[in-house]
């Protein structure tokens, strides 16, 4: 696969590290963190732990919780997943079988 000028050669940042990161820099587990956002301990932890994506239900969450906004919990989450799939054999196998739509 070639790559274009400027395309990330390795996967962008999975939010759940930045979570993780965050909350050990308040010095809050996970269990408390869980609490705060009003979502069952496991559903937190397995996005801590890169096991799930940050919905956009949660982007909201953790954007109050940490005050940084919806906006930089779904970015980051849309650059993991691009990333993901344009990196995954399969998914680009498949996407060659799309015929384009041409104009004209």
């Amino acid at each position: 696969m070639s790559y274009e000028r400027g395309e990330r050669q390795r996967a962008p940042t999975h939010p759940g590290y930045v979570v993780r990161a965050e909350l050990e820099e308040l010095g809050m587990s996970i269990t408390e963190a869980a609490g705060r956002l009003g979502v069952a301990r496991p559903t937190l932890s397995q996005v801590v732990n890169e096991n799930r994506s940050v919905s956009p239900e949660m982007a909201l969450r953790l954007g109050r919780l940490f005050g940084n906004g919806t906006a930089v919990w779904m970015n980051m989450q849309a650059a993991y997943d691009r990333w993901a799939v344009e990196h995954d054999a399969v998914a680009l196998r498949e996407a060659r079988r799309v015929e384009p739509v041409h104009a004209g």
